[in-house]
């Protein structure tokens, strides 16, 4: 085998958390034809594995005994039909380069996911989103390798079973298909969703009255910096709960005892409420425990001070969940996936 396998890897710099285990071995894919090689041969058949991306929804609390499989393909195409465009997207590009990209470009639909972490092969699997959009509403397909037939296929929308922070890639198919490339649907003249938190006030606070692209972008972004830790400073992974789904009956229950809760109406008979502030009012935003803790300005986040382990922050998270559920009948789902 020609491939570079490295025998006890450090992740710290591969996990966003910062968190200072080990793989007993990891190898960087810069093609798809890499892929096909490394699951062509035995030495690895019987070891667990891990594919990651930019390490940005993944707590490690403890070393992994496995093969990590760190996916570093790269490129971006696309092709202009009338007033939509299809941009082709290899996994291991970094999110936000492709949405800047695309609004250099002109390229819509994309602009309210700016300074999401991770990488492009990494969203569909969470169906990542953000201020009312969500990855499903451009995706048009990805391309995968099939761990099993050791073949790659192609994912069309439907074929994904995208849901609210979720995808097939994260239920029944977890862990069979590393995604290779992404397309994306986008548009020339965009329509804009200015909707949803606080981009309106925003954009009336900066007197934009006709928004583009650029202004969304870069308002999101703003909003996103003033609220979440950077990475590169203080480990984390972004919003470490899933803001919950309850049905309306429930919900005027807790607006009956709760009036000021945060929430948000969608299809089915359902509401969603904002995990933030369930979190806040349990009294956890900006309290440090030990060597984590909740970010001061969003306690959706949970922090890695300098020296946590992975252990330290799972167990802040159950004390959190605990006391969610104690006062809100809501038991908070991860987002992040514990490894």
């Amino acid at each position: 085998m020609n491939l570079e396998i490295i025998e006890n890897f450090s992740l710290k710099e591969y996990n966003t958390f910062g968190v200072d285990v080990r793989a007993r071995y990891f190898i960087a894919i810069q093609n798809e034809g890499e892929l096909v090689e490394l699951f062509s041969t035995d030495r690895f058949s019987l070891l667990p594995k891990l594919i990651l991306g930019g390490g940005s929804n993944v707590l490690f609390t403890k070393d992994f005994e496995g093969l990590v499989i760190f996916i570093n393909i790269k490129g971006i195409e696309y092709e202009k039909k009338n007033d939509l465009v299809q941009v082709n997207v290899a996994g291991g590009e970094v999110w936000n380069d492709l949405v800047q990209f695309c609004v250099k470009e002109g390229f819509g639909g994309v602009e309210n996911l700016s300074l999401i972490p991770g990488t492009v092969g990494a969203s569909p699997v969470q169906n990542i989103g953000a201020y009312g959009v969500e990855l499903q509403d451009v995706f048009l397909s990805c391309r995968a390798f099939d761990t099993k037939s050791k073949i790659f296929v192609k994912f069309k929308k439907e074929d994904c079973q995208f849901s609210y922070r979720s995808s097939i890639f994260k239920q029944e198919a977890k862990a069979r298909y590393i995604i290779v490339s992404v397309t994306l649907e986008l548009r020339i003249h965009a329509v804009l969703n200015t909707s949803y938190g606080a981009i309106e006030a925003e954009l009336q606070h900066r007197a934009i009255e006709k928004p583009t692209i650029k202004d969304i972008a870069h308002v999101v972004s703003d909003i996103r910096v003033k609220k979440l830790p950077d990475p590169a400073t203080i480990g984390n992974a972004g919003s470490f709960f899933k803001n919950p789904l309850v049905e309306i009956s429930f919900f005027r229950q807790l607006k009956s005892n709760f009036v000021d809760i945060v929430y948000f109406p969608i299809d089915d008979g359902y509401v969603k409420l904002a995990a933030g502030w369930l979190i806040d009012h349990c009294g956890w935003k900006g309290v440090r425990v030990g060597n984590t803790g909740t970010w001061k300005n969003q306690a959706l986040v949970l922090v890695n001070y300098g020296n946590a382990t992975g252990s330290e922050i799972y167990e802040l998270s159950e004390a959190i969940i605990s006391s969610v559920y104690t006062k809100f009948g809501i038991k908070l789902e991860r987002e992040v996936n514990i490894i």
